[in-house]
């Protein structure tokens, strides 16, 4: 644990952000299934490397981040739209740890930006109501 919080926000913050994210993706209850049927244990480190990318793109403008987040998460089976809800608990717990309150907003804020864009871009079907996509199955 950060004995203070950052108060800016650097490469090496969000390596220790994504890091400290992850790890705990991969012991949620929920959220751990999905991961591990999407990346092998192999392949973590690749992808923690292009989340490095994602968020210093996001949060420094770097550029650095090439890809097709929607794509890439239309292959993964299992994703419920509940989940994201889940997601952001984690991240901005995350967040709120690591950095003064203002970064831990801006990052919230970013992320819940990003994952509404995703579950309207998986789930939005125009010819039924958008809360039958947002109940978990059997609830």
């Amino acid at each position: 644990m950060i004995a203070r919080p950052r108060s800016e926000v650097t490469e090496e913050a969000i390596r220790l952000l994504v890091d400290r994210f992850y790890a705990r993706i991969r012991r949620d209850a929920t959220l751990r299934p999905v991961f591990a049927a999407a990346i092998a244990d192999d392949a973590w480190p690749a992808h923690l490397e292009k989340m490095y990318a994602f968020w210093s793109s996001v949060m420094l403008t770097s550029g650095r981040y090439k890809g097709d987040p929607v794509g890439v998460h239309r292959a993964v089976a299992g994703i419920e739209p509940p989940m994201f809800g889940d997601w952001l608990d984690i991240f901005e717990a995350t967040a709120r740890e690591l950095f003064v309150p203002a970064i831990a907003e801006d990052f919230a804020h970013k992320a819940r930006t990003i994952a509404e864009s995703l579950k309207l871009a998986l789930f939005f079907r125009p010819h039924r109501a958008w809360t039958e996509d947002l109940r978990r199955p059997g609830s």
